[in-house]
């Protein structure tokens, strides 16, 4: 059950997980606002579901690029 794996293979599947991760996370943004005038009830699921992704993409983010800049969230203006 276990298997031996390098660093450059954990990388690869960590930022495999980040790529999808991201996709995931458009995907429920995208349905969240084509429910929000038909389906109140699942929009709200389905921005709950992409404030998830988001989460975990941010985590693998910080993994992979440690300190990076933050990505910005949707709708959000940094301002410095």
């Amino acid at each position: 059950m276990t298997e031996v794996v390098d660093a450059d293979e954990v990388l690869r599947r960590i930022r495999r997980g980040r790529d999808r991760a991201a996709e995931e996370e458009r995907a429920w943004r995208e349905r969240a606002q084509s429910l929000t005038a038909t389906d109140p009830d699942g929009a709200r699921e389905a921005s709950v579901r992409a404030v998830a992704y988001e989460a975990v993409l941010r985590v693998l983010e910080e993994i992979v690029d440690p300190g990076g800049r933050p990505a910005a969230a949707p709708g959000v203006k940094q301002v410095t």
